[in-house]
Parts: C-alpha cells; sequence; structure tokens
C-alpha cells in the first residue's frame, strides 16, 4: 500500500478544521448562557481539548479502532499508539498513515463529548464534570465509535451507515444530554425568570466556525481528495443553508420577526441532520432534509420541551438528539448506492427496504446505549460525590464559584 500525498494532505487539512469546531462550540454555547457562567461554558468545552486528546492517545484509538471483541469494542493492542504508525491500516484507508487516520478520529472524540455540555450548562461542578467526560468518553464513546466506525463493529456489520457521525457524534451525545439533564435537575430558577443569551454576536461567531469546520468533519470522513469529499462538501453546505432559511421561515410565520439566534440554529441543526448521509445521499435530497430539520427540532425545543419540563439548557437534545435521529432516519430513505458503495443498499424512496431498517435498528441502539450508560456514569458519581452546584453558587454564577474569575468584571448590572 502506497500512501497518496494529495490525499494525506486533504485530511491534514480537514484534521485542522475539526478541531476548530470544538473553540467554535465553546463560542456559539457561551454566547448563548448567562453573563456569569459565560468562562464555565467556554471551560466546559474547551478542557475536552486536552482531556479528549489523551485519553484517544492512551487508550481511546485502541478501544475503537483496535482488533474486535464481540462487535462493541477494540482491544487494547494500540495503548499509547503502540503499533500505530506511518503504514496505511488497510481496514480503515489504503493511501493514508494510520497515524493520519488516528489523528482525524481523534477530533471527532474530542467535540463529542462538549456538545453534551449544552445540556447541562449553569449547573454542574466542574470536577464533577471532568470526570463525567472521561467516563463517558470512555464507556460510550469509543464502543459506540467501535460498533459504527471499527473493523467487525456489530452496527458496521449488519450494514448500518454513517458516514460522518450521526450515530456515533450527535445523537450519543444528544441522549446522554438529556438524561444528564433530568438527572441533574432543573436550573433554579427554570420556568420562573427568562434565561436569555447574553451575546449574540458570539453565538454567530460560533456558528460560523462550526460551519467552516462541519466541511472537514464531512467532507474529510471520504478520507481521500476526491469525488466522494467534495459531494460530502457540497450536501453539508446545502442541507445547512435550507435549514437556515427553513427556521427563519417558521420564525417569522409564527412570530413574525426572524431572529439572528434562529439563522444561527438553523443552520447548526441542517449541518447535524445531514452528517450521516453526506457522502450517501443525492445533492438534492439534501436540500429536503435540510427544510424538515428545522421544524422537527423547532418543535422539540418549544412544545416537547415544554410539554414534558426538561431543562435542556442550550437545547443540545434539541439539536444534536432530534437532528441527528431524522438524519439517520434520512440516510435509510436517499442514500444511492451509486455514490458511494460502501452502502449495500439503496435507500427506501429508492424501492429497497432493508438499509432504512439497518438504520433504524441503528439508531434504538444508539440511543439506548448512550442512555443507558449516562445514567449508569451519573447514577455512580451522585453516590460518591456533589455533582451539581449548591443554589448559592448557581446564583453568584459558575464563572466566580467554579473558577475565580469572571468573564465581564466591569458590568455590574443585574444577570
Amino acid at each position: 500500500m502506497e500512501i497518496n500525498l494529495a490525499n494525506s494532505a486533504f485530511v491534514i487539512m480537514s484534521t485542522a478544521f475539526v478541531f476548530l469546531m470544538t473553540p467554535g462550540l465553546a463560542l456559539f454555547y457561551s454566547g448563548m448562557e448567562r453573563r456569569k457562567n459565560t468562562l464555565n461554558t467556554l471551560m466546559s468545552c474547551f478542557f475536552i481539548c486536552g482531556v479528549g486528546s489523551l485519553l484517544w492517545i492512551i487508550v481511546g484509538y485502541s478501544l475503537s479502532f483496535g482488533t474486535d471483541h464481540g462487535g462493541v469494542i477494540g482491544d487494547l493492542s494500540h495503548v499509547f499508539f503502540n503499533g500505530v504508525d506511518a503504514d496505511p491500516n488497510a481496514a480503515y484507508s489504503s493511501t493514508i498513515p494510520e497515524t493520519l487516520f488516528a489523528a482525524f478520529q481523534m477530533m471527532f472524540a474530542i467535540i463529542t463529548p462538549a456538545l453534551i455540555c449544552g445540556s447541562i450548562a449553569g449547573r454542574m461542578r466542574f470536577k464533577a464534570l471532568f470526570i463525567f467526560i472521561i467516563c463517558w468518553s470512555v464507556i460510550v464513546y469509543y464502543p459506540l465509535a467501535h460498533m459504527v466506525w471499527g473493523d467487525g463493529g456489530y452496527l458496521r456489520a449488519i450494514g448500518s451507515i454513517d458516514f460522518a457521525g450521526g450515530n456515533v457524534v450527535h445523537i450519543s451525545s444528544g441522549i446522554s444530554g438529556l438524561i444528564a439533564c433530568i438527572m441533574l435537575g432543573k436550573r433554579r430558577e427554570y420556568g420562573v425568570v427568562s434565561y436569555k443569551p447574553h451575546n449574540i454576536p458570539v453565538v454567530i461567531l460560533g456558528a460560523g466556525l462550526l460551519w467552516f469546520g462541519w466541511f472537514g468533519f464531512n467532507g474529510g470522513s471520504a478520507l481521500a481528495a476526491d469525488g466522494l469529499a467534495v459531494h460530502a462538501i457540497l450536501t453539508t453546505n446545502t442541507s445547512a443553508a435550507t435549514a437556515l432559511i427553513s427556521w427563519l421561515v417558521l420564525e417569522r410565520v409564527i412570530h413574525g420577526k426572524a431572529t439572528v439566534l434562529g439563522a444561527a440554529t438553523g443552520a447548526v441543526v441542517g449541518l447535524v441532520a445531514i452528517t450521516p448521509g453526506a457522502g450517501f445521499v443525492p445533492i438534492w435530497a439534501s436540500i429536503i432534509i435540510g427544510a424538515l430539520v428545522s421544524p422537527i427540532c423547532y418543535f422539540t425545543m418549544t412544545k416537547v420541551k415544554a410539554k414534558f419540563g426538561y431543562d435542556d439548557a442550550l437545547d443540545a437534545f434539541g439539536c444534536h438528539g432530534i437532528g441527528g435521529i431524522w438524519g439517520g432516519i434520512a440516510t435509510g430513505l436517499f442514500t444511492q448506492k451509486s455514490i458511494n458503495s460502501v452502502a449495500q443498499w439503496d435507500g427506501l424512496v429508492f424501492g429497497n427496504t432493508k438499509l432504512f431498517i439497518v438504520q433504524i435498528v441503528s439508531i434504538v441502539i444508539t440511543i439506548a446505549f448512550a442512555a443507558i450508560g449516562t445514567f449508569i456514569i451519573l447514577f455512580v458519581m451522585k453516590k460518591f460525590m456533589a455533582v451539581r452546584v449548591t443554589k448559592e453558587e448557581e446564583a453568584l454564577g459558575l464563572d466566580l464559584t467554579q473558577h475565580s474569575e469572571l468573564a465581564y468584571p466591569s458590568f455590574n448590572g443585574l444577570d
């Protein structure tokens, strides 16, 4: 096997793009939080750039992409990157170094647990979050990555497809966020005062960085500088653009005015929805996927959330969980084998039911695995430590009580 320099250069660039998404996510979330929790929200995402990277080198890559055990988890043969070198691993790519494939996948392992932080913003002790992220990565993320993408993984073996992380990244983090926010309980003034974004320009900056990085997220998942990568980039942008417009139309019809926050949210849910099918569905289908994800997520974030009363602070479940589920279903509807031969069957729209069925199976397994894993982690943690801040600490803000810093030290108004 010979290294292809063009493919390697493209995936190196894509790796850098995906890394930038985590600081972008930190900005996106922090702008939506209250002023007194700005730095804590930034830190909740940014520290994972350190922890997630080290965990991946030590054990994460081995458990995700090592020799299969039961279709669920890899082995420990590659701990500390043992045996991972510049030669390609034919099970994943025959044209780029295995070290590069591992580095690219590392970026997904960093951003995925960071997504959960949107559901639990403003409530969790930083020490507890630190421990939770480590446990969640090992217990939930690495097994799911192996099942979906690993050689011998169960979901991969049954024919389920997930181009860049609908199951592995979005559904897993969204469902985990929902379970975590329920187990932590509502914020102290939830339902009494209105929680509003404190800095919408920062939200737009974060959304822009996410959109930018998503070209590496989805395009880079082709693992080659080829037509499939270009196709994935086009479906990604088209879905995001359509979802943005769809969200603005919704707001205009329902509330009479389109909002900047709505534009940012629409773009992100469009990016989420296309992720599993970016390299499988035709470009025209990405318009349908983007157009429908906005009303689906909008309904969840407003009606469903109000009906059940869970405090998904920054709507990580409503955006990533629901958007990822719709994306996985849409992949089962619109996939064409002619676009990507990894797919064993065409989608339901083209007359074949097999892929649609295995996509539903994979979504159900992902939901159950993430929900049970998250519940167990938090249940055990709550037995041994204080997971949530006190009411007094929450009132003062997590910037001050968890980090002894303030994002806006000269601000004296009410928060």
